[in-house]
């Protein structure tokens, strides 16, 4: 289970409305790239539980990801304690990713934030040795990711870098709707909400062309870091 990069969301579809275009740039140049969701999105107005994780299965086999997990936290009410961050950092040490995409620091679903926090602080725990986990009955190492990049999602936040994804926009919106559940369906009869009007797929494309366009990029996906950014050579700025 061993990947390059490792995509974590609060919930089904986070990765997909935030960072898929992103991850499908990485996968077809080689790179391995696993999802892990906190929850089953249980508490979404739309659908249910079972039929989120089978949309999940569905988008990471469109994605092309090496796996999907689900560690089952209770959605609206996971908390920022021991056990929740042992079970990442479980999941952490046995795929050592180079790289962990989280949730956004700050969002308008409470989740968001609290699983951006539960996720770096797990990522840091997992490479203290002193902390032991086992995994099917063998003990892990130690592993520390080399960077936590936490996509932008809902809230409009300043970005530190954003991401060319422009060549992967239109399959980008296929994994988006391969939660049929969630976003717009015209022969629908579940509640409205705020993601699953039509006007909402116009607002992702419009939200990826307006972080792409100060890079001169078609569109692009949004990160912050929460350290300094490195640059070797100037001219490959953008």
């Amino acid at each position: 289970m061993k990947v390059d990069i490792l995509a974590i969301g609060a919930h089904p579809d986070d990765i997909e409305i935030s960072c898929s275009g992103t991850l499908l740039h990485h996968i077809s140049l080689g790179h391995k790239v696993g999802l892990l969701d906190l929850t089953a999105g249980e508490l979404g107005s739309r659908g249910s539980a079972e039929i989120r994780l089978q949309e999940a299965h569905a988008a990471s086999q469109l994605m092309g990801a090496s796996f999907r997990a689900n560690l089952g936290f209770a959605d609206g009410f996971f908390e920022h304690n021991q056990s929740n961050i042992l079970e990442i950092v479980q999941m952490i040490r046995l795929t050592q990713p180079r790289i962990v995409l989280a949730n956004s620091i700050h969002d308008r679903h409470p989740d968001h934030g609290r699983a951006a926090k539960l996720i770096a602080d797990a990522c840091f725990y997992a490479g203290l040795r002193r902390i032991e986990t086992e995994w099917e009955g063998q003990a892990q190492k130690a592993w520390r990711p080399e960077v936590v990049y936490h996509y932008i999602q809902d809230y409009n936040l300043k970005p530190d870098f954003v991401f060319d994804i422009s060549p992967y926009m239109d399959k980008k919106m296929e994994l988006i709707q391969a939660f049929k559940s969630q976003f717009y369906d015209p022969n629908s009869s579940e509640p409205q909400t705020p993601i699953s009007s039509a006007e909402f797929l116009e607002f992702v494309r419009a939200k990826n062309a307006t972080y792409g366009r100060p890079a001169g990029f078609h569109y692009a996906e949004a990160f912050t870091v929460n350290r300094s950014i490195g640059v070797d050579n100037l001219f490959s700025i953008k």
